[in-house]
């Protein structure tokens, strides 16, 4: 899984130049081709549309853990689409200024995420001692600060008696793999776009290449579990997705004949499922394409390619989606804090569920239910929604904006009667 977040795209704007010719026999000269009209700088709605679905599916994912749901909607292909679509459009602004803004937005959320987390650990047992190499544990809580690698967690501990999970902080941060590869996405995206404007076949391949040949040639190799090997490992599964946002944000997508990605998206994606289907697995469990880099890298880029291909660019919902406009503007607006305290939000349902088993009518009548993943669902649901009161503020301070608790839209009258 979210990620400082802008709405909206803008335009292609491609000026053709044509020689000065002067036309024999008339006096005026010939007129200029038409620039294309500017786009409102406004919010696209169909991109809110895919950022608000690709949260609720890593919630949903995270909570019932089906293996086809990264299939139906491959959310993390599609958020760093989105991502690097809208990187692009920044940097039509100096590089140094659109990153550091997006440093902005990041940092502090993960910071305040942070402080918790390691105060929680900390009163849980973890400590430099935990690991018995005080000055690594010290040096490595720097990437809680930028976080260039993942930051350090505990693997194991006491559960606060038992009350929670032992591996607790490693459900709640483990997510976090997302943040580091969305900041180098965001250092490298100045060369990257410079090189898609140039060479731009093959600078959408190149991450493609590279997942290849690390997964394909070095996969067994000692250092597979390095901080380095880890993080140029994500980068490249969902490198091609990014690039595929930047491309399609400088107007790339519309300068090649519609038919041709529709026509390659789904033979990509069919290359994707059959790797997956051809590598080794526990024949009791399906497997699951998030553990095989090669095969999301695939499925993903041809999903996005489809997403972006279709791309209607909403300035306004259809009628027919107008009813959801609150609660996708408020997975918008709140999309860091939701990606970064979901797991939170799953970690304390376990407890207050067991509360309700200790009921004895409850355990007796409802044992079903309560150990039912739907039911943990939908104690998580209103956890995440107290979670997001509490510490969602952070984003818009952030973004400069106004702190609000809860930036769910009000609906404006007579908006139906109007549109009828």
């Amino acid at each position: 899984m979210t990620a400082s977040i802008e709405y909206g795209r803008t335009h292609d704007t491609v000026q053709l130049r044509i020689p000065a010719v002067l036309r024999q026999g008339h006096q005026q000269p010939e007129p200029e081709p038409e620039a294309p009209p500017e786009r409102k700088g406004g919010r696209d709605r169909y991109l809110d549309l895919l950022r608000a679905l690709a949260l609720g599916r890593v919630v949903l994912y995270h909570n019932f853990s089906w293996f086809w749901l990264p299939l139906v909607f491959p959310s993390m292909g599609v958020m760093f689409a989105l991502a690097g679509s809208l990187m692009a459009r920044s940097l039509s602004r100096p590089a140094l200024g659109v990153i550091r803004g997006r440093l902005r937005r990041l940092l502090p959320p993960m910071w305040l995420f942070g402080a918790l987390m390691i105060g929680l650990q900390i009163l849980d047992g973890w400590g430099p001692d935990s690991e018995g190499h005080p000055g690594a544990w010290w040096a490595k809580l720097g990437f809680w600060l930028l976080p260039l690698s993942t930051p350090p967690y505990a693997g194991e501990l006491a559960g606060f008696h038992g009350h929670v999970e032992t591996t607790w902080a490693e459900q709640v941060i483990v997510p976090l793999w997302y943040l580091r590869a969305y900041l180098w996405y965001v250092l490298l995206s100045p060369l990257m776009l410079r090189a898609l404007r140039r060479f731009p076949v093959v600078t959408l391949s190149a991450p493609l290449a590279l997942v290849i040949v690390m997964n394909a040639f070095f996969a067994d190799q000692d250092f597979i579990y390095g901080r380095v090997w880890e993080t140029a490992n994500d980068f490249a599964t969902f490198g091609a997705c990014w690039i595929l946002g930047m491309a399609h944000q400088e107007g790339l997508l519309k300068k090649i004949p519609q038919y041709v990605l529709p026509s390659i998206a789904p033979l990509v994606m069919v290359a994707g499922l059959w790797y997956l289907q051809t590598r080794p697995a526990d024949p009791t469990e399906s497997t699951d394409i998030e553990s095989w880099p090669i095969a999301q890298a695939l499925w993903s880029l041809g999903f996005v390619a489809i997403l972006l291909h279709v791309s209607p660019s909403w300035e306004q919902w259809p009628r027919r989606l107008e009813r959801w406009n609150g609660l996708v503007s408020l997975l918008n607006a709140r999309a860091v804090s939701v990606y970064l305290w979901h797991e939170v939000a799953l970690v304390l349902a376990v407890p207050l569920i067991d509360v309700f088993g200790a009921v004895p009518f409850l355990s007796a009548n409802f044992q079903w239910l309560l150990a039912s993943p739907s039911f943990m669902l939908l104690v998580a649901i209103p956890l995440i929604g107290l979670l997001l009161l509490t510490f969602g503020w952070i984003e818009d301070v952030a973004a400069k904006r106004s702190p609000r608790l809860f930036p769910y839209p009000r609906r404006q009258r007579g908006r139906r009667r109007a549109a009828d």
